[in-house]
């Protein structure tokens, strides 16, 4: 590992921006956060005085066009994502861009070809397998310390629904909310589903129903290797942030429970009991954002593999397109049968 420092300009300061541009900032010590751009300049430039950023632009372009910058964080919307992977990759920039990719998979084959053609990295933001309980999970599997996997468990549920401006452009639950359980399961079992079947209901906001959405879905999966999953989603549960892994091995098992914000437990004559879970999905996953981004700057400093991949982000992009048609048409879907 070399001491070079890795020029990058922050696209997009909305909240996820605004965690990448402090890590970027403060915390990564071989990272420079170099310039900020946003349609909304001046929130651009509001974020940019509070880090210390002195470059600041209303245009991404600009920042394309400077030699100066080695990479790119994209943060903006998602329907923005494909063509600034491709205008960045041609650009010569290094790109780290949130998930999805894309709605559609011809738009995410046009933006990895531009990649390749360029020859630069890119990472998607899967930032849950940078958590370290799920790495440990994914060890277990990996190493065969729980043998062969049998059966996966994934339980994803909000605290609250986002808001129904949100819903109606964010593509759809299985692309916006169960996307990051799809990369998980992937991740988790290191193989690729095959089939999904995918039941879904408005239990939660009839507006979420009426703007063509669902709120509450149950997926099964079944995997290459003959493992079976099901994840569990809700758009709102009442106690906090619930996120939890299980899967059961033919030699054991690996669960992760919910983080909490601290460990009492406290007892009296009535009942045993603790406080909620965190309830917020940037204090359940902080860590996960800085370790993913630090990642990220290694890899293209090093020369490392990039360890989230365009495929990975086309991969989880089939699998919520898959579960939607299986939704609609009420059978199981193969993968294969997902050709854009």
């Amino acid at each position: 590992m070399d001491n070079r420092t890795l020029n990058i300009g922050l696209i997009g300061v909305g909240r996820i921006g605004k965690v990448h541009a402090e890590h970027l900032a403060y915390r990564i010590p071989r990272a420079r956060l170099a310039a900020v751009s946003d349609v909304n300049l001046e929130a651009a430039a509001a974020l940019g005085a509070k880090l210390g950023v002195g470059r600041v632009e209303a245009d991404h372009r600009a920042l394309l066009a400077d030699p100066a910058l080695d990479a790119v964080v994209i943060c903006s919307p998602t329907d923005l994502h494909a063509p600034m992977i491709e205008e960045s990759a041609a650009a010569g920039k290094h790109i780290f861009c949130e998930k999805p990719v894309a709605r559609t998979l011809g738009e995410i084959d046009r933006s990895l070809d531009a990649v390749a053609r360029a020859g630069v990295k890119l990472q998607i933001g899967f930032n849950r397998r940078f958590d370290a309980n799920f790495a440990r999970v994914r060890r277990a599997i990996s190493s065969g310390e729980i043998g062969e996997p049998h059966l996966l468990h994934i339980v994803s549920r909000d605290p609250g629904p986002p808001p129904i401006e949100y819903v109606r452009v964010s593509g759809g639950m299985f692309l916006d909310m169960t996307i990051h359980d799809f990369d998980m399961a992937r991740f988790l079992i290191g193989e690729e589903v095959e089939e999904v079947f995918a039941a879904g209901a408005v239990r939660v906001d009839p507006a979420i129903g009426a703007a063509g959405d669902l709120d509450t879905a149950l997926v099964t999966l079944k995997f290459a290797g003959g493992a079976l999953g099901v994840i569990d989603n809700s758009r709102r549960a009442v106690y906090g942030y619930d996120q939890r892994v299980e899967v059961l091995g033919s030699a054991g098992g690996a669960a992760v429970a919910n983080n909490h914000p601290n460990t009492a437990v406290i007892s009296d004559a009535a009942s045993v009991h603790r406080d909620l879970p965190l309830n917020f999905f940037m204090d359940r996953y902080l860590d996960s954002f800085l370790t993913e981004m630090a990642a990220f700057v290694d890899a293209v400093l090093d020369g490392a593999p990039i360890p989230v991949t365009g495929e990975d982000g086309r991969a989880a992009v089939a699998l919520g397109i898959a579960a939607r048609r299986s939704h609609d048409e009420n059978r199981p879907v193969r993968l294969d049968e997902i050709k854009a």
